[in-house]
């Protein structure tokens, strides 16, 4: 059977100080995410996230096989982020983590501040900045967009990992090896990572097919050439 080992941690895999340290640390960040969110939500905005949020839970129900016994599921910071912007995108993902927590089991209940720390926050927050920083390429057409949206999927991925092996250096099982839980949590994210950005950059590229306009990155830049209407189609509703 396999064992899922993208970020959902179980009660008990820190101790109580630590996990009510990023219990606070959490609402925090929801509550930063809380504002920010007001000024981002809008007609476009407002859907959408109900929908990143819905394409987010359902997915990350499905695990895909790294090596033999060990599984993965999307993250999904990167992909929100990118879509809604990285208030809304870590709300999004922070409701899918409680509902996950509260109605499935999946992650445990004491661990939850530290899974929507990881997730929602780390790895949104890394994945936009990624993308951010990538912004010029991805306004170039489909490829680049794509190019972007992986890049930032597989490093808010890898990046999201590092809050895990935080938490485990100030409250995990000392029988461990810090180097040890390391180098799994970092070397099997990474393959994760290759699987969240290919679903990134399918989804986000997808979505700018249709509407480029309800791509957060996209915004306040010149859509991507391949997704511009050519000029004899807008010559024609010219003319008509």
């Amino acid at each position: 059977m396999s064992t899922s080992v993208a970020m959902h941690m179980s009660d008990g895999l820190i101790n109580a100080p630590t996990s009510v340290i990023f219990g606070g640390v959490a609402v925090i960040g929801i509550a930063a995410a809380l504002v920010g969110a007001r000024r981002d939500l809008d007609d476009k905005t407002a859907p959408m996230a109900g929908l990143v949020a819905a394409f987010i839970f359902a997915v990350q129900m499905i695990n895909f096989p790294i090596l033999p016994g060990v599984s993965g599921h999307l993250l999904g910071g990167a992909l929100a982020a990118i879509l809604v912007g990285p208030w809304v995108g870590a709300l999004c993902v922070s409701i899918v983590l409680v509902v996950q927590a509260l109605v499935f089991a999946d992650g445990g209940l004491t661990a939850l501040g530290a899974n929507i720390t990881n997730m929602a926050l780390i790895g949104t927050a890394a994945g936009f900045l990624v993308a951010l920083a990538l912004r010029r390429f991805a306004t170039r057409g489909r490829f680049g967009l794509a190019a972007v949206a992986f890049v930032a999927a597989f490093c808010g991925t890898v990046i999201a990992s590092l809050g895990f092996v935080l938490e485990f250096a100030m409250g995990g099982d000392a029988a461990f090896s810090l180097g040890g839980v390391a180098g799994t949590m970092v070397g099997l994210h990474a393959l994760i990572g290759i699987g969240e950005g290919v679903i990134t950059a399918l989804t986000v590229t997808a979505v700018a097919a249709a509407r480029p306009d309800l791509v957060y990155l996209l915004r306040g830049t010149a859509k991507p050439l391949e997704l511009r209407e050519s000029p004899v189609v807008t010559a024609e509703r010219s003319v008509s």
